[in-house]
């Protein structure tokens, strides 16, 4: 094979290759409309499947929970079928971004990193970042988290502020959701775990009386999330969320699954826009 004919047949290689990648790696979805979600008669909803109360599949192979409960309110709004598809953390906003989802009610912590990726709604409820351990030790300041070594859902709030609080040389396992870094409590993995107000009510369902709240990092909003630049699909969820919010529905919710007054939540948060641009 001649110089120049070899030549040519990388360049052909290559040009094939390039031309397969976009398939391979896969390209944003195209953007999606109520209009267009009425027309399909249903909206397909990312949510978290495994972490009670917020997003979780019963026994009967119900998706239910707070989300569930949110999500199912809005698909009504719209006079369409929910379709829910449970996802673990770290997939969640791939699943948006992709198309596989339409919308994720899925405990989504209103970050300023997050909204790079995806648009944000008005917060519809609130959640406290917290490190969970032994009753019987004293764990009162960030330091003493040196001691232990702790559990956390892997790109998580909780990893986030477990990892900006702790010491360096704090010993920090890190699961591929909520459900695993729980069990790794539970079955003696990891000795304290950095979780949510809710993660309680299941540590207790395996070992009872052992562990409590012992530190809190921060405050966090969960706000529906569509894709960027989806501007009609996002005003139709701050409808919603205004509307639920004022007629008595969100504070039902609350009162299922929460059992506290429906939060104030914030007109603004740093870094983060509500309404689509």
């Amino acid at each position: 094979m001649t110089k120049m004919n070899s030549t040519r047949r990388s360049l052909l290689i290559a040009g094939a290759a390039a031309l397969a990648l976009p398939a391979l790696v896969g390209s944003p979805a195209q953007a999606i409309t109520p209009a267009e979600i009425k027309a399909k008669g249903k909206i397909v909803v990312g949510i978290q499947g495994d972490n009670p109360p917020w997003g979780f599949v019963t026994s009967a192979g119900k998706q239910d929970g707070l989300d569930a409960d949110i999500a199912t309110l809005f698909a009504k709004e719209l006079g369409v079928q929910v379709e829910f598809v449970p996802l673990e953390v770290n997939n969640r906003i791939p699943a948006l971004t992709t198309g596989r989802v339409d919308v994720l009610f899925a405990t989504m912590a209103m970050l300023p990193e997050r909204a790079k990726a995806v648009q944000f709604s008005k917060p519809y409820v609130a959640n406290t970042i917290v490190l969970i351990g032994p009753k019987k030790d004293s764990i009162k300041t960030n330091e003493d988290m040196a001691r232990y070594t702790i559990g956390v859902a892997k790109g998580a709030a909780q990893d986030t502020q477990v990892t900006k609080n702790a010491p360096a040389n704090t010993t920090i396992r890190r699961y591929d959701g909520d459900a695993p870094s729980i069990q790794a409590l539970v079955s003696g993995q990891v000795q304290a775990l950095g979780g949510n107000i809710f993660y309680m009510q299941r540590i207790e369902q395996g070992r009872p009386g052992e562990f409590e709240n012992k530190l809190e990092f921060q405050n966090l909003y969960n706000g529906a999330c569509t894709r960027l630049g989806e501007k009609e699909i996002n005003a139709a969820i701050n409808t919603f969320i205004d509307k639920i919010k004022a007629n008595g529905e969100l504070q039902k919710v609350y009162d299922k699954w929460m059992k506290v007054p429906v939060h104030k939540f914030p007109e603004s948060l740093e870094g983060i826009t509500f309404t689509a641009s």
